[in-house]
Formats: structure tokens, sequence, C-alpha cells
């Protein structure tokens, strides 16, 4: 992250790929990570899961996306990493594949309880598809090193685990009583 082959490599990588590829939809893909495009998508996620009688799943959802920006900001301070096409610092890790990755996948875990068995798997692929458009987006319009979008993806699939084992557990319980 500081220093060494890692850091030079991404920058290497990461300056072949800025700037690359039609940035337009480099742009659109970006975009996918932001708060006004992913949090709507979780919140209909959430009343759906509240309706259906998934609160505590819904709570757990909305709790690891409040994570989110309560771990990446300290990170993005601490390290004080500047992108690709800027001197300014603050990009490591991507807030947006963050969002985007714990928006997503929270909200595919809520609904693939509520989809049919064979069909299940499209939820978190669909969260995975997403996810990686955006990480794609940020580093071809040249926003983000591609250890940025991976630092999040690293720290994010933490947080959806977790997520993920709480509203098991939740299920777990509310299948006992």
């Amino acid at each position: 992250m500081a220093d060494g082959p890692l850091r030079r490599l991404d920058e290497r990588v990461g300056g072949h790929l800025a700037g690359r590829g039609p940035q337009g939809v480099a742009q659109v893909l970006a975009d996918l990570g932001s708060m006004p495009v992913a949090l709507p998508l979780l919140a209909l996620a959430l009343g759906y899961a509240v309706r259906r009688g998934a609160r505590l799943d819904a709570l757990i959802a909305a709790a690891t996306m409040v994570l989110v920006p309560a771990l990446v900001v300290p990170l993005k301070i601490w390290t004080d990493r500047a992108g690709p096409l800027t001197t300014d610092t603050g990009y490591y890790p991507s807030g947006h594949t963050a969002t985007a990755m714990v928006a997503y996948g929270g909200a595919a875990l809520l609904l693939a309880r509520y989809t049919a068995p064979r069909r299940a798997w499209m939820m978190p692929a669909a969260a995975g598809v997403l996810t990686a458009a955006t990480g794609t987006g940020l580093v071809l319009h040249g926003y983000h090193w591609p250890l940025d979008v991976l630092a999040s993806g690293s720290l994010c699939g933490m947080l959806l685990l977790l997520s993920s084992t709480g509203m098991r557990r939740s299920s777990w319980r509310t299948r006992r009583r």
C-alpha cells in the first residue's frame, strides 16, 4: 500500500487502464456504486423483507450498509493515497466499490430467500456482476487504482459474510419458534 512491488505493479497496470475504453460507459459503470444509485435498490429490498416479516434480516442488512463509511473513511484518511489522475488523496479503498458491494450484496441476501431455490444463485451473481462493473468503470475512468477496488472488495466481502451469517442465524431462530 505504501510502497513496494505490489504498489508499483498496481500503478503500472492502473496507469495503463486509466482512460481506456469508452469513457461514457466507464462513467455509467462507476456510477453504479454511487449512493443515489445503489441505496434505493437496497431500500427496496429492505422494504420487501420487512413486509415479508424478515425485520431482523433487514436490520442486519441496513446495519451492514451503515458500517461501510465507518470503515472506509478512516482507511482513506489513514492511507492518504493519491488517485491515478490526480494528486488529491483519499482514494484507498474505493468507497463506490464498497457501496456497490454491500448495497447489491445485501439486497441479494435479502431477496434470495424469496426466490425459487433453483434460481436463488441469480441474486448473488447479479450483485457480483454489478460490483465488478462498478470496479471496472472506476479503474477505466481513472478514478481508482485496481488495488483500491480490490481492497474494498476484500473488506466488504468480510462484511457480507458476517451479514449473511447473522441472517442465517435469525432465520434459524424464526423457524425454531
